[in-house]
Parts: structure tokens; sequence; C-alpha cells
């Protein structure tokens, strides 16, 4: 998993409440179990018409926004099924920090283990940001997750929180894997006594 420290990028502005995994990534596309190449479907029902041609009026086919790597974005972001692929098909776009009011539980910790930052903040702050972000090609703003702060393109600020475990396992890109392979060592040194305590348990 990328290490997420300090983020640099344009800022899409998705005003809508209630964006659930449907949206984000409708239900067709979790044939497979590749965290790759499902970026080209995120929000597909809303980047694409019924023949496939985008949707000049959404956000990310905009030309400022198709490179966005934060959105910004209404309460209960991420609410509907559990699917990991939700914040797959984000990170496959390119979007590294989602910034909502409010976030449905289990999207929220798919984030963290997948390297997204997902930023609760209150009503008035995202609205800031948000403003910020509908400044198009203009709207770069920097997420500084070691120092906990979001600076907008005027030089303001808003700090924001974060669980300490997220925020090493973030700062050292470790997810649940990486995790366990900082105990290798310890592992090993296990399975090594357990061989020669019980050599009968050994697999043939």
């Amino acid at each position: 998993m990328d290490k997420f420290t300090k983020l640099t990028g344009v800022a899409a502005p998705l005003p809508l409440i209630n964006v659930d995994t449907d949206m984000i990534i409708p239900k067709q596309f979790l044939k497979t179990i590749q965290r790759s190449g499902l970026g080209k479907n995120l929000f597909d029902e809303m980047r694409y018409d019924a023949d496939g041609n985008e949707n000049p009026d959404f956000v990310l086919n905009k030309p400022a926004y198709r490179n966005a790597e934060i959105l910004v974005s209404g309460e209960n972001f991420g609410c509907g099924s559990s699917r990991e692929h939700a914040p797959w098909a984000l990170l496959d776009f390119g979007i590294r920090c989602v910034v909502a009011p409010s976030f449905a539980d289990i999207f929220y910790n798919n984030c963290f283990k997948n390297g997204i930052l997902p930023i609760a903040l209150p009503q008035e702050d995202v609205d800031k940001l948000m403003d910020d972000a509908d400044r198009g090609s203009n709207a770069v703003i920097t997420v500084d997750l070691e120092n906990q702060v979001i600076t907008g393109p005027d030089g303001g600020s808003i700090a924001f929180e974060v669980d300490a475990f997220r925020k090493h396992c973030l700062l050292n890109g470790l997810d649940d894997i990486g995790l366990t392979m900082e105990k290798a060592s310890a592992i090993d040194s296990y399975e090594a006594k357990q061989a020669s305590s019980t050599p009968w348990l050994k697999a043939g």
C-alpha cells in the first residue's frame, strides 16, 4: 500500500448526500477481484449515458477535474452495501482523500485499509472546501496527514482528527498484510520453535 503523508491536488466537488457504494461502483462491475481497472467505471451511471458516452456535466468529466485526487462530498458518504470495490474504484481513478461531514462505517474502515484518507469535518468546514473545489483548475488543496491540517488555495487551514493507529498505518503504507509482516521475525521464531518442539506436526 502506498504511503500517505502529504497530498497536494485538485479537489472535485460532489455536493450530494447519501452517496452509496452502488453509485460509486455499480453492482455489474463487482465480478472482478482485481483492485485495478475499476477507475473507469467510478460513478459509472452518472459519468456515462446509456450508450456509454461521457456526460459532460458530471464533475469528473470536466477538464479541470479529470485528474482530481481529492473528493469533497455530502454527509453519509459510502452508505449502502459493504463492497470493498468502492474504495478500489476511487483509488484506481486517482482519489486518495475524501472529505465529507460523515461516512458509513464499513466504507470508512475500508478506505484506511486501501490507502485512502477519509476526513470527517463539520458541515461549515466542508462548505468552505466545497467552495474551494468549485474553482476548477484552481481548486488545489493540500492535505497534510502528519500535522492533520488541510490548506486551501488561499492559504486558509482546517484541522482534522484521525485515529492515531490508522494515521500510523497510512503514514507508513501498512495494510493488514503489512501490519502482519512487521511481525515477520517473531512469526519465524515461533514457527522454528514450534517445529523443533512438535516435529510430528510438520507437514509431510
